[in-house]
């Protein structure tokens, strides 16, 4: 698997990032984990937007889905006639949340564009990839995703709090993309985000082999952020930054010949 990171400013984008967007590829097929605002024009420095097989939101905050709207009305009405319609995967009410944010009717909404499948706890297939989902503690209905393909692995925390759900969905994960909005010592909301510390403590709770840190707020000190996760995470941990790109694969099995 590749995961590019498109943009990971938390709650709105930053002067350097728009908001949360992770481009993961395998096997020819491209999903979109998120789509928040900002997004979409920096997704066309890294791949053919029309080329885009799926589309991921891990729960309907702006940061995680507007940009949702704009590529509607890319793949709605571009030169030559609308595009073939793809899979949205997102929380319960996803369709008629995404019409609302762009006032359309709900009926048909983005449907004629958009094939908009309902979340749920469990596993399924999206493209070449398996996906297993699990509920995570936020105000609104949110999901974690675990992505594995060929005996790699990926799991992606969305926004969260505290909660085990993540760190089950993350075991022996090859990289943990994980958010970290929060700086310690401080007073949060509860059951809203993680700090760096507590991404760390999750990460190291599942036997992760990398930690990256997402959804990192403009307001914040991203390195200290970082520093905070190294506090209770000895494994290698770094910012996600868009543009990179992290090429995934499993564990080495050792040869026996």
């Amino acid at each position: 698997m590749r995961l590019t990171i498109i943009g990971s400013s938390g709650s709105f984008p930053g002067p350097a990032s728009p908001a949360s967007c992770y481009l993961v590829e395998a096997d020819g097929f491209r999903v979109l984990l998120d789509l928040g605002n900002g997004a979409l024009g920096a997704l066309q420095r890294y791949a053919d937007i029309y080329a885009i097989d799926a589309v991921y939101l891990s729960h309907l905050h702006a940061d995680h889905c507007f940009d949702l709207c704009s590529y509607w009305v890319a793949r709605t009405y571009p030169a030559g006639g609308p595009k073939p319609r793809i899979p949205v995967y997102g929380p319960p009410g996803v369709a008629d949340r995404m019409a609302e944010a762009y006032g359309l009717d709900p009926d048909p909404g983005m449907r004629e564009t958009f094939d908009f499948h309902e979340l749920t706890p469990g596993t399924r297939r999206i493209g070449p990839f398996t996906a297993h989902l699990d509920v995570v503690n936020h105000p609104v209905d949110a999901f974690g995703i675990r992505l594995e393909h060929s005996g790699a692995a990926l799991t992606y925390s969305g926004d969260t709090g505290a909660c085990d759900e993540i760190v089950r969905l993350a075991r022996d994960t090859d990289l943990f993309l994980c958010e970290s909005s929060f700086h310690d010592h401080q007073e949060h909301p509860k059951d809203m985000h993680l700090t760096g510390s507590e991404a760390g403590d999750h990460a190291r709770r599942a036997g992760a082999r990398k930690l990256v840190l997402t959804h990192l707020v403009p307001w914040n000190d991203d390195e200290r952020s970082l520093a905070e996760a190294r506090t209770t995470y000895n494994g290698p941990v770094e910012l996600a930054r868009p543009g990179a790109v992290h090429e995934i694969t499993g564990p080495r099995v050792p040869s026996t010949a």
